[in-house]
């Protein structure tokens, strides 16, 4: 009996009379990962701007840049401290970052620096959490029916054309110099280079068949798609697992590329 009224008084309040239908729950707008690669200097600058488009938390990473001696001009720059700056930001107000940015920093300017930004495929529950209440209160931004972004009173964006490709390095340290040879003969225009750690259990290291030397060395370097092939194949005949370098390399598609002409 009691059990009964409980019953009644639950299905009299407005959350459980809705006629057997669920309420509508948030999509997630599609979300990137936005690397601005800049002189240290500079690093200040794209934090202002993150500050002022309420961009949520971002990390800063120091590093050093590499550039072929044709591009100094173009650069400003040859071997400099550089600033890795990162964030996660809703697809639709990447382009804001990117235009704010480039007012401040003029990145058509010489040793202005690059940016780009990289499509996630999943993030854990707490940032989830963020970006749904984000959603919620945010009346500009929604999701289409597809699931493709949305503006208030616009239309669905498609996918950009992905041109560029992000080539990740990691290797032993003390190699990165070479390997940069490698890859700007192979018609990279520079890189950047940021120190690291590797760890590993022994079962992988035996299975591999290599020695996990703690001391690391991550090369980035973003080339056109067309360049993409030939400067992996280059790096990895000489850099590859099986050298003393001991390389891990790979790709990553990424877009919304802003900086350097990379063809």
């Amino acid at each position: 009996m009691a059990r009964e009224r409980a019953s009644k008084f639950f299905n009299k309040l407005p959350f459980f009379r809705s006629e057997g239908k669920t309420p509508p729950q948030v999509k997630l707008p599609r979300l990137k990962m936005v690397f601005f690669i800049v002189d240290w200097d500079k690093a200040a600058t794209i934090s202002k701007v993150f500050e002022e488009e309420d961009v949520r938390f971002h990390f800063i990473h120091k590093g050093r840049g590499t550039a072929s001696s044709d591009v100094l001009d173009l650069l400003g720059v040859g071997v400099a401290e550089k600033a890795v700056v990162a964030c996660v930001e809703q697809e639709i107000l990447v382009p804001v970052l990117l235009k704010e940015a480039r007012k401040k920093l003029g990145f058509y300017s010489p040793g202005a620096g690059i940016a780009f930004a990289i499509p996630l495929s999943g993030i854990n529950t707490p940032l989830l959490k963020v970006f749904k209440e984000s959603v919620n209160k945010n009346e500009k931004i929604y999701i289409g029916r597809e699931g493709e972004t949305m503006a208030a009173g616009g239309q669905g964006e498609k996918p950009q054309e992905i041109r560029n490709d992000l080539i990740i390095a990691i290797i032993n340290q003390g190699y990165s110099e070479d390997y940069m040879i490698a890859a700007r003969e192979a018609g990279a225009m520079g890189g950047t280079i940021l120190h690291a750690r590797g760890l590993s259990h022994e079962g992988p290291v035996k299975f591999f068949g290599v020695s996990v030397q703690e001391e690391k060395e991550i090369v980035l370097i973003v080339a056109s798609r067309k360049k993409k092939l030939t400067i992996m194949e280059a790096v990895s005949r000489s850099y590859g697992i099986t050298s003393k370098a001991e390389g891990l390399i790979f790709s990553l598609p990424v877009d919304s590329v802003m900086g350097l002409n990379l063809e």
